[in-house]
């Protein structure tokens, strides 16, 4: 049976940014220092990361706003200046005086020398890096014009940027733009990591995403809850070794279904991506005109277009979705499948096709075993929202998913999330090279199987995402993201899951 080791490591932790603020003082008094030394040590952690990116660099453009991300802008100014770095700042009220930490930190940057000049966009052609420190999580409403023109002048540029806690303009909860969002190559985050930073447009402008406690880690984790839990391989032990007088019939009887009127490649990846995770039988009921095609070149797949109820009677627990279409077959198809695993409180996955089906008659079903597999779009349409409204608050729409459907959500995207209706994870895996016809199928295929093989749902949607995103990192590593199709990852899911 497969187990987990969730490692209770801060940095496998989410916190949102409103979590952050309110326990951050104490956290750090906790610790032995105060707020300024916070913002010290922020400065210090943001200069490092400007050297790691790009260590011959002699020209700084710092560009700072008003709050304590720009106190951490100015520490950072202050050491690179110390390095020996010409260092421009540029303020977006240059003539303002800070108050607090920040103007703590203001004042030590104009004592050692530095100044603060207005925003000129000419600077960031002769800089070698920027370190953006104009907005951080205290946001949450669409940004003024004179923030907008600066960071679409940065994102125009080719120069690096490092952001100091979040890229300016994204919201750190959601991950939401707010009007604008610089895109950053590394964003350097404080205390707790903040769920806006590791799903969808969030993950995307972030860049590479670099965590620093600051030193008050374990303080801070006493006192806040995390929001979500990010996931990678490590967490996860493996299936384990087969016992020596097992079976076929040990590892269950999974059935897919789909493969409507010339979409039959869907069905084949899901029932093959089934096999090479370790079901012991897999069945396809498929539409007549795709029987050939799925049983084509693989013969251990067992098909028929015929005797569904046999089949479901036959089964241990169901796939339903890839290539079903929503053509009267598909209905029917549909129906028969969801009565069939109700009544039996059999597990199914359902993706695809089949969720399209099922937000047509939600309150038609209820599964106590069931997960849920949609991207952005599919979500919008169970939940009657826009796909706009899924991507601005990942997070709430997977939780609302898994809560009216009573399932386990996995909703698809850049940082995957898991939503069982009570906790939330993301996964840290996966690469744009999986965004391929026919990956989302695979997907389908690995969580039948992990089902089939006995493994918890909320275990086995977590582990199945995690092993089918880490199998896309794998094969990229080896052949490059491009040209990555949905059977590359085959071989890929059998070396993990056997590791």
């Amino acid at each position: 049976m497969l187990d987990t080791q969730l490692t209770s490591s801060l940095s496998y932790k989410l916190f949102r940014a409103d979590q952050v603020r309110e326990n951050e003082g104490q956290a750090a008094a906790d610790s032995g220092c105060d707020m300024f030394t916070l913002m010290q040590r922020a400065g210090d952690v943001v200069f490092k990361q400007c050297l790691e990116l790009m260590p011959n660099s002699d020209v700084y453009l710092v560009l700072v706003g008003q709050g304590n991300n720009a106190g951490d802008g100015y520490i950072a100014a202050i050491n690179a200046k110390l390095a020996g770095k010409q260092v421009h700042l540029c303020a977006v009220e240059p003539e303002r005086t800070l108050e607090g930490d920040a103007g703590k930190a203001q004042q030590r940057w104009l004592d050692s020398g530095g100044s603060i000049n207005g925003f000129d966009a000419a600077l960031l052609e002769k800089s070698d890096v920027v370190i953006d420190a104009l907005l951080g999580t205290g946001i949450n409403s669409y940004i003024r014009n004179e923030f907008a023109d600066i960071i679409d002048a940065v994102n125009a540029s080719s120069t690096p940027v490092v952001s100091v806690d979040v890229p300016s303009g994204l919201d750190a909860n959601t991950g939401q733009s707010l009007g604008r969002c610089v895109q950053a190559d590394i964003t350097v985050t404080f205390v707790g990591i903040k769920p806006g930073l590791v799903t969808g447009a969030g993950k995307q402008s972030c860049g590479k995403l670099v965590y620093a406690d600051l030193g008050i880690g374990k303080a801070f984790q006493a006192l806040a809850k995390a929001s979500a839990t990010m996931l990678n391989i490590d967490h996860f032990k493996g299936m384990g070794p087969r016992e020596i007088n097992s079976h076929k019939g040990t590892y269950g009887r999974l059935l897919c279904i789909g493969g409507n009127r010339g979409t039959a490649g869907a069905i084949r990846l899901a029932s093959e991506a089934a096999l090479r995770s370790g079901a012991g039988m897999v069945r396809v009921y498929t539409h007549e005109s795709s029987v050939v095609q799925v049983s084509a070149g693989r013969p251990e797949l067992m098909v028929t277009d015929f005797n569904l109820e046999d089949a479901l009677a036959w089964a241990t627990c169901v796939v339903i979705g890839p290539g079903l279409g929503q053509d009267e077959w598909a209905e029917g198809t549909f129906e028969t499948t969801m009565k069939h695993c109700q009544s039996q409180n059999k597990p199914v996955v359902i993706d695809a096709d089949a969720l399209n089906l099922l937000c047509q008659q939600s309150t038609a079903y209820t599964l106590s075993d069931s997960i849920l597999t949609p991207h952005a779009g599919e979500a919008a349409r169970l939940l009657g929202v826009s796909i706009d409204d899924v991507e601005s608050d990942r997070f709430n729409y997977a939780r609302q998913c898994s809560q009216r459907y009573h399932a386990v959500c996995v909703l698809k995207g850049a940082g995957t999330l898991i939503d069982n209706e009570k906790k939330t994870w993301v996964c840290r895996h996966g690469n744009p090279g999986m965004a391929t016809a026919g990956s989302g199928d695979v997907l389908s295929g690995i969580l039948g199987a992990l089902l089939a093989q006995g493994v918890e749902t909320d275990i086995a949607a977590k582990y199945g995402v995690v092993l089918h995103a880490k199998a896309g990192d794998d094969i990229a590593q080896l052949y490059g993201q491009r040209g990555m199709i949905a059977s590359d990852l085959f071989d890929a899911v059998r070396a993990l899951i056997n590791h």
